[in-house]
């Protein structure tokens, strides 16, 4: 039997996450509306809170997007952990930044395969 050690950060399982976080900020600062809410758990229990909005559920997530300005598509990641944990869960969390802002963004995401595949379950972005 695996210990819960063994199973952190399987390099197929990080690997499987880097990819798709790639599709997922390449759809972002794209501003590719249907990509991004393909990304995101379709449930009510999906929960996203932003620099001015918390957003409860799918339905509250994809009416923000429709709203919200798009990035600046000269966004960069300057730092980026992913963490695995099992075969079917891990998080992704970036330090970011803009042209149009002096700002460090960070930018936390739990990710989870489901049926569909991986999909963001819930996240957090904040500005400092």
């Amino acid at each position: 039997m695996e210990t819960a050690v063994a199973c952190i950060n399987l390099p197929e399982v990080v690997a499987e996450l880097e990819q798709v976080f790639a599709q997922y900020e390449d759809a972002l600062v794209r501003h590719d509306l249907e990509a991004l809410d393909r990304f995101f758990w379709d449930h009510p229990a999906t929960v996203r809170y932003g620099v001015a909005e918390n957003l409860y559920g799918s339905e509250e997530i994809r009416a923000y997007r429709r709203a919200a300005a798009p990035v600046h598509p000269g966004r960069r990641i300057m730092r980026k952990a992913v963490s695995s944990f099992g075969s079917d869960a891990g998080t992704v969390s970036v330090e970011f930044t803009a042209p149009d802002s002096e700002a460090i963004g960070r930018q936390m995401q739990t990710w989870v395969r489901l049926r569909e595949g991986w999909r963001v379950v819930a996240a957090h972005v904040s500005m400092f």
